[in-house]
């Protein structure tokens, strides 16, 4: 065996490992948060403890009905789809379609800039630039709330929409422009009607992974949401979500308490939550490619 086919199959053998490494690490999260969540659900019931609607953990007796925190997501999560969307699949038909190359130079990497901000700073903005207005605007006690932290989450979802968005349209070929435009379409009816349902699959990848980013953000939503763990009515109350309650909480449960099952159970059924997000994204995502015959 020649020195270079022993260097190709140590190179091999350490990418293996390095790959396999990856799926060891994720096989040891699910084993561990299985471990320390399911004791939980052997104590109060699996859908007491899902559709319960007080989360109390520290009184005597505790309470732990997560329903107001899983709400609590839900609600910001929907509020940031209705930011991000609009802004990320309308900031990518815009990049692809319609700016000139200065400005679509322009304007990508500055919009690709956001998602490099760190959380805690679109946290700390929130926390003393928005609360205060909406708290003026709609004359509330506080305005640490269910849309502050939808506004916040919205934007910085925005990035992932419009990168995917974009390189999802980039992929349509331009014969379908080209056919569009020879049967006597304008601009806006080519891009109604043939690029954006052909590019239908990538965009909905995009979006579902907005909606994943969204979800399991922490910091921000930790700082502007409120805090409170209480059944949410409209987007002007405060929330907790479950990422939320993990982080303030986790440092004064007792480690083999209730309470600590508890929050391990609240990161397994998030982690679940936001598993079949990213496994619909790939299967949306695979059905793109092989519809543009791009999956070999």
């Amino acid at each position: 065996m020649t020195y270079q086919r022993i260097k190709e199959k140590i190179y091999k053998w350490i990418f293996a490992i390095l790959a396999f490494a990856s799926l060891f690490f994720l096989v040891g999260i699910v084993i561990v948060l299985f471990k320390e969540g399911i004791p939980i659900f052997r104590e109060t019931g699996f859908f007491k403890f899902i559709f319960g609607q007080k989360w109390y953990p520290t009184q005597n007796p505790p309470e732990f009905g997560i329903l107001p925190l899983v709400l609590g997501s839900l609600w910001v999560t929907v509020g940031a789809c209705l930011v991000c969307i609009p802004l990320g699949v309308g900031s990518a038909l815009y990049l692809n379609e319609i700016a000139g190359f200065k400005q679509r130079q322009f304007l990508k990497p500055v919009i690709e800039l956001l998602a490099s901000i760190p959380s805690v700073v679109y946290g700390f903005f929130g926390l003393v630039i928005v609360t205060p207005f909406l708290q003026k605007l709609f004359n509330l006690p506080t305005g640490m709330t269910a849309l502050n932290a939808s506004l916040i989450l919205g934007i910085m979802a925005t990035p992932t929409v419009c990168s995917v968005a974009e390189d999802a349209l980039s992929y349509v070929p331009r014969s379908f422009r080209e056919a569009s435009f020879a049967v006597g379409a304008n601009r806006w009816q080519t891009l109604t009607q043939v690029v954006i349902p052909a590019a239908g699959s990538g965009i909905s990848t995009g979006i579902i992974l907005g909606m994943s980013r969204a979800i399991g953000e922490t910091m921000t939503v930790l700082m502007v949401a409120g805090g409170a763990a209480v059944m949410p009515h409209t987007f002007l109350e405060p929330v907790r979500p479950m990422t939320a309650a993990i982080a303030a909480e986790m440092g004064e449960a007792p480690m083999g308490g209730s309470h600590y099952h508890a929050l391990f159970a609240i990161a397994l059924i998030l982690f679940l939550i936001t598993f079949v997000f990213n496994i619909i994204a790939e299967i949306i995502s695979r059905k793109f490619r092989i519809k543009l015959g791009l999956s070999g």
